[in-house]
């Protein structure tokens, strides 16, 4: 549900979830604060309690967030380098499948760095990676030809575990870039810290305190929940997956390949 927003949507639902109890916590304190003697102990313990619960809630989720953050870069890191490996080991097999492959590659490169601007779930990711896909295939047929052609040569045959490895981390990047925290914890979360927090008014309201204290914890809470959900969300807000070692091997593969054709037997 969270992921179909926009940043400037979540950031405003945030913001009026939390805000709308901290302002009815505040409003509440003022209605109560002829009863504060008899309610003072009792809310100040109230929230208290509840403070440290929702910091342990917002620590987990925002554990989570890190954890999923962290396995993104880090599939984008090995997928650039398993891409990288196989042009190199392209350049060593021999004609007309080196060309062809050579080519290829570098439209796969292209793929895989535009992968990195759309958003998982979305139609254009759905196009690129059946694109993605479509190139695996033809990559594949050249590899075979390769391997047909010269079936004792090692080139070939390493440049086909390279091609598998580019594959298979194809895979696991797209199964990084969906695999998001779970909406019920985030949703928790936001709930936790919204009652937490009108609770936390409440009191501060009861006992009469100026509102800097209960804004600079709202503010603070708010704050730690859009870093958690920017965090989850890898193409959109402020903190992204970088897609620096793909644009790094996309911009070698436009140099000439650095290895001349094998001779042909």
């Amino acid at each position: 549900m969270f992921f179909r927003l926009s940043s400037v949507e979540l950031a405003l639902v945030i913001l009026a979830v939390v805000g709308s109890a901290t302002l009815a916590g505040h409003v509440g304190g003022r209605v109560l604060r002829a009863h504060s003697a008899v309610l003072q102990e009792s809310f100040g313990v109230l929230q208290a309690a509840l403070l440290g619960l929702v910091g342990l809630i917002l620590a987990f989720g925002l554990t989570l967030a890190v954890g999923r953050y962290e396995d993104r870069r880090a599939a984008s890191v090995a997928e650039a380098n398993a891409i990288g490996t196989t042009y190199l080991r392209a350049q060593l097999i021999a004609e007309p499948a080196r060309s062809r492959s050579i080519v290829l590659l570098r439209r796969y490169a292209d793929l895989a760095l535009k992968l990195s601007d759309e958003i998982p779930g979305s139609a254009g990711m759905r196009r690129t990676a059946t694109a993605e896909g479509a190139l695996q295939h033809q990559l594949w047929r050249q590899a075979g030809q390769a391997i047909a052609a010269a079936p004792v040569a090692t080139a070939p045959r390493l440049y086909v575990d390279s091609l598998n490895s580019t594959i298979d981390q194809h895979s696991v990047r797209l199964a990084s870039l969906s695999n998001r925290v779970p909406s019920p914890v985030l949703g928790l979360e936001v709930i936790a810290a919204a009652f937490a927090l009108g609770v936390l008014a409440l009191h501060i309201s009861i006992l009469g305190r100026g509102v800097i204290p209960m804004l600079a914890a709202a503010g603070l809470v708010t704050l730690l929940l859009l870093v958690t959900f920017d965090l989850d969300r890898p193409t959109r807000g402020l903190i992204t997956v970088p897609s620096t070692p793909l644009e790094s091997v996309r911009a070698s593969m436009a140099l000439p390949p650095a290895a001349s054709a094998p001779a042909t037997p």
